[in-house]
């Protein structure tokens, strides 16, 4: 038997990580404060609120092109269960949890009707010891749900086995289950040896570049107030000369100021030179180019408008480091999945299946870039000649993997010619 940690220490290990995760929900839905220097900023802008959508368009540039598809060689109906479970909204609300907090998890049950339900749950409420050889939980703890005052309400304490279910105000209640693991599955984004539950798609780069920004644009607003109305000056006033509404005489369009009788001097009047706004533009856009590096995005992406690109593989070309951490969030994602399916299929069967008998089933994605008429005609020339040279090397499936395209069919058959 494994030597659980219990319920005490991972209740611990999820309040030192919760504020991290809820730090990193902050930059993404823009509520984040602006750490100021507060040198020469004035009073009436304290409390001045900026905001900026980088680190959300840095986490949905990413989620957006991960489109899961299908279990292809699914022995264990591992599709089924995720149709039953609404599939068009948990598996981006897994991915874009996990995108942000670094892991999400997806918790399973079983439903009124006996079947497995699926739930996602975002890495603020849930944590566990990993087996990092199968990805798998040694035993978890969860928190389903939390009062007004973000107290946990109800608690699932799970080992393999058994599910332990703690109710404010109620006895704690065991329901026993066939699955050989806790039935709670990481879904983990660019995991390491150090750090096996993940990284966060914001990093600390990203959310230092973000004050850095906040902090130009509230400068900016301040120089604003000097640019739309640029300081004047009158020289040679006579000391018994009546004072002027300095606000009537910055918008007037006429002045009247006499000449001093006994001195015979006019006064003159001047202005200070006009603020300017470039310096905070440069600003904001070295700004944006250290954070389009950080997260493999462009400057196009950030609003800063470049020359467009003509064509899909010139936009493929200039997100290129977007497309490597696609591939590298597909490979981690596909496997808590079919880690979270195997695990219902043994709640759905009453059964503890090995893991190993999944081995043939593998995730199948959509094409992390869409091809155009003018790539589809390029794929098109390579796959007759590839074929003409290796008879039978492209079909339907692997067709349908390049072009995220499936073939036409009659009377309910495809034939790989027609494809």
């Amino acid at each position: 038997m494994a030597e659980y940690r219990g319920m005490a220490y991972l209740r611990r290990k999820l309040t030192l990580k919760r504020r991290r995760v809820l730090t990193r929900y902050t930059y993404y839905e823009m509520k984040n404060e602006v750490r100021d220097f507060n040198l020469l900023i004035p009073p009436e802008f304290k409390y001045f609120r900026e905001t900026l959508g980088w680190c959300g368009k840095a986490v949905d540039s990413l989620a957006d092109r991960l489109v899961f598809r299908t279990f292809r060689n699914d022995n264990f109906d591992l599709n089924t269960i995720y149709r039953m479970n609404n599939p068009d909204i948990l598996f981006p609300s897994a991915m874009l949890s996990a995108l942000i907090a670094a892991c999400s998890f997806l918790y399973i049950d079983r439903g009124a009707d006996g079947f497995p339900r699926i739930q996602v749950i975002d890495g603020g409420n849930a944590t566990g010891i990993l087996d990092e050889t199968t990805g798998l939980l040694i035993e978890g703890y969860a928190v389903l749900q939390r009062d007004d005052n973000d107290n946990p309400v109800r608690e699932v304490y799970l080992r393999a086995g058994e599910t332990w279910y703690y109710d404010k105000g109620q006895r704690p209640r065991m329901e026993p289950n066939p699955a050989p693991a806790p039935l709670l599955v990481p879904i983990l984004y660019r995991p390491d040896a150090k750090r096996p539950f993940g990284h966060s798609r914001i990093t600390r780069a990203c959310m230092q570049i973000m004050q850095g920004a906040l902090r130009t644009l509230k400068r900016s607003e301040v120089s604003a107030e000097f640019y739309s109305f640029p300081q004047k000056y009158v020289l040679g006033l006579s000391n018994d000369a009546e004072q002027m509404d300095k606000w009537k005489a910055t918008i007037s369009s006429m002045l009247d100021l006499r000449m001093d009788p006994e001195t015979g001097e006019k006064p003159s009047v001047g202005q200070f030179q006009q603020q300017s706004m470039s310096p905070y533009t440069e600003q904001l856009r070295t700004f944006a180019a250290l954070f389009a590096g950080e997260t493999g995005l462009t400057l196009d992406d950030l609003g800063f408008v470049t020359d467009n690109p003509s064509s899909a593989e010139a936009i493929k070309a200039s997100h290129e480091n977007l497309r490597l951490a696609a591939r590298r969030a597909q490979s981690t994602f596909g496997s808590g999945f079919l880690n979270a399916g195997y695990l219902a299929a043994c709640l759905r069967d009453n059964f503890a299946y090995q893991r190993s008998q999944l081995y043939l089933t593998r995730p199948v994605w959509e094409p992390v870039f869409e091809p155009d008429a003018a790539m589809l005609s390029a794929i098109g020339d390579g796959v007759g000649k590839i074929n003409g040279a290796v008879p039978g090397y492209f079909g339907p499936e692997n067709l349908r993997d390049l072009t995220g395209m499936d073939a036409e069919t009659t009377g309910g058959t495809a034939n790989a010619a027609d494809a």
